[in-house]
């Protein structure tokens, strides 16, 4: 779609198109880069030059922002909100720390797995947010390091929300733009995971499990801890699990029922917000939406608006598409190369900067290749590529994922900061055997 089907009238000054949409696109990535002006600023910002400039005009900006992505995040992090209120993720933190009988290596696999296993189900920021307090509560009451248990559940995070459409924001775009529904997601990636995530607890065993020790009276302390106190409305919880049940029940069944994911998420959290203010006055119903309202991460969201018309812009312009066809002619059109090249540099690249523009980037350029492969049916392979490069890559460095950033955070709130260069030397080592992984993946079941 080049500049005049998009709605473009024409660029200022009688500028090219394309330059001036480049220009603006590698300006916003730097910004975003640097942090230091807020992202969701800086995108909204470049969004309404483009409209400005003339690259596109307000009907065209529209069309390019995806509202399935928007509409999933947004249901399922006002589920999720109310969720929390119930207790119900401290609840798993003890109980499968006391599974283990609080050995301290034990404990740190458990919390992987529910870490993991939660991240699928739920957004992998959402998982961190929950789970990491109660893990520095734990390793406080052990009096072991919680930086292994920290480093674990970033790992844990990520790999996890990789097996779903709904765990991790790549996927989210990818599924929206192609069509491919959880169950997709699910049966192609899920089998991978698995053998990453048990590849990568035993670097971690060999680097800090086997130093992990406790006494036998701290051990204790923790056994005590009595997890059904952590349930504290057992109602809600109740009203919660149904909710969520219907929605993941609705994600798998959403190609026969003809939904789209955002039309299951944001029905669940009506239905949810319903059903958690029944019996209470208007005044108390306004206060619990708004309270559930103001757990939504709107600076993620709007980031997200401006984003989308930036790429559309750059993409209007004709430019992804020439980008596309530089990177056939450097394949020769081989599928397996092209494969193995989106897979590698989508882990790189989104280990140094944030995988959610990298891969609005991606989606149409890998969109362009369609006649070369056959059809958008063609294209599988490289949809996974895309996904298993930029959610696996973003473990690589703090700053490739927004959960290694939430859980830095909280390390440093506990007087445990995790140091950016500290964490990247063991990282990304780490990061690249969980892509090679992929690659043997790829290669075998689709090339």
């Amino acid at each position: 779609m080049h500049g005049s089907e998009a709605g473009a009238t024409s660029v200022l000054f009688g500028l090219n198109p394309m330059w001036v949409a480049a220009i603006l696109f590698a300006i916003t990535y730097v910004v975003v880069m640097t942090e230091k002006v807020n992202r969701a600023i800086v995108s909204l910002l470049a969004a309404g030059l483009m409209i400005v400039l003339g690259v596109l005009n307000q009907e065209a900006a529209i069309r390019g922002i995806d509202f399935n992505t928007i509409g999933l995040l947004i249901g399922m992090m006002v589920i999720v909100a109310i969720t929390r209120q119930s207790g119900v993720f401290q609840f798993m933190a003890i109980w499968a720390a006391k599974k283990v009988d609080a050995r301290p290596w034990g404990i740190l696999v458990m919390i992987a797995l529910v870490t993991a296993v939660t991240s699928a189900l739920l957004d992998n920021v959402t998982t961190v947010l929950l789970v990491a307090p109660v893990t520095l509560l734990i390793t406080e009451e052990l009096k072991v390091s919680p930086y292994p248990y920290l480093f674990a559940m970033i790992f844990s995070s990520n790999i996890g929300g990789t097996s779903t459409l709904i765990g991790d924001p790549p996927n989210i775009m990818i599924g929206s733009a192609t069509g491919l529904t959880f169950n997709d997601f699910a049966y192609n990636l899920l089998p991978v995971i698995v053998v990453i995530m048990a590849a990568t607890l035993i670097p971690i065993y060999f680097i800090w499990g086997r130093h992990l020790k406790a006494a036998p009276e701290d051990r204790q302390r923790v056994m005590q801890f009595n997890e059904r106190e952590a349930i504290t409305d057992p109602r809600l919880l109740k009203q919660c699990l149904s909710v969520i049940g219907l929605v993941i029940g609705g994600f798998v069944f959403a190609k026969a029922l003809h939904l789209e994911a955002a039309t299951v998420a944001m029905t669940g959290a009506a239905l949810l917000l319903l059903l958690a203010n029944l019996g209470r006055d208007a005044e108390h119903q306004s206060k619990h939406v708004l309270d559930a309202f103001n757990e939504v991460e709107w600076i993620t969201i709007f980031f997200f608006v401006g984003l989308f018309i930036v790429v559309h812009g750059v993409d209007s312009t004709g430019l992804l598409k020439l980008l596309a066809d530089k990177m056939l002619a450097l394949t020769g059109g081989n599928l397996t190369a092209t494969s193995m090249i989106i897979l590698w540099s989508s882990a790189i690249l989104s280990a140094i900067i944030d995988n959610i523009p990298f891969v609005a980037t991606m989606i149409p350029l890998i969109k362009a290749m369609a006649p070369t492969f056959g059809g958008p049916e063609g294209l599988m392979p490289l949809w996974w590529a895309l996904s298993l490069g930029a959610c696996l890559g973003g473990n690589g460095t703090l700053i490739g994922a927004s959960a290694n950033l939430v859980v830095a955070g909280f390390a440093e709130r506990a007087g445990q900061p995790i140091r950016f260069m500290q964490y990247t030397l063991m990282a990304f080592p780490i990061m690249l055997m969980s892509i090679a992984i992929s690659m043997v993946y790829l290669y075998w079941r689709y090339l």
